[in-house]
């Protein structure tokens, strides 16, 4: 009766770890959405709008943060997964966690710049890439969700994120390009922070 019992709770634990890293995955991929909300809020001149979407950005990003440390604290309770899998939970829980400080620095700079006079290519560029960046997240997401009911569709969502990094890069490459055009007529500093 003891080890059926011990059975319940490791399976509760294991349940609780992949709760908590689901939350952290749904939170770090919904940083993008935000970040792109921003960078549109922007070019349509909505300051304070873009302003309130980089706090709450902000805010969900420190959620992310804790949810990894609350995943792996749960993990490191016993032998919730197997070691492979909790490796792998493990990896993917502070792989997200970069992703999204990397979209808080990059709502940083937008932040910085919310005042600076932007060539408006510049600007529209940047919500094309924000907004690739989401098609990118939700790829990722529904590549995540079908890792254990159908390897063959997540191996497609896995491709279709490559197939849009490579957009935005391109992307990304034509817009720093361009610093060459607009570069007498934008400030230094501004393009050093774009």
């Amino acid at each position: 009766m003891e080890k059926r019992s011990y059975a319940w709770f490791e399976r509760r634990r294991r349940t609780k770890a992949l709760d908590l890293a689901q939350e952290q995955i749904s939170k770090a991929l919904d940083t993008v959405t935000l970040l792109h909300q921003a960078t549109k809020s922007i070019l349509e001149g909505k300051k304070k709008e873009a302003t309130q979407r980089i706090e709450s950005l902000f805010k969900v990003e420190e959620d992310v943060d804790r949810l990894r440390m609350d995943v792996f604290k749960e993990l490191t309770k016993g032998a919730a997964l197997f070691a492979d899998y909790r490796e792998d939970l493990l990896h993917l829980v502070k792989r997200l966690d970069t992703l999204a400080d990397h979209v808080k620095d990059a709502a940083r700079c937008m932040e910085m710049l919310a005042d600076a006079e932007l060539p408006r290519e510049l600007c529209e560029n940047t919500v094309s890439m924000t907004g690739r960046l989401v098609d990118c997240a939700q790829a990722l997401r529904g590549s995540i969700e079908k890792l254990a009911v159908n390897s063959a569709e997540a191996v497609a969502g896995a491709e279709k994120v490559d197939e849009i990094e490579h957009d935005i890069d391109v992307t990304y490459l034509k817009t720093k390009a361009s610093f060459v055009k607009y570069g007498e007529k934008m400030n230094c500093g501004a393009m050093v922070i774009f």
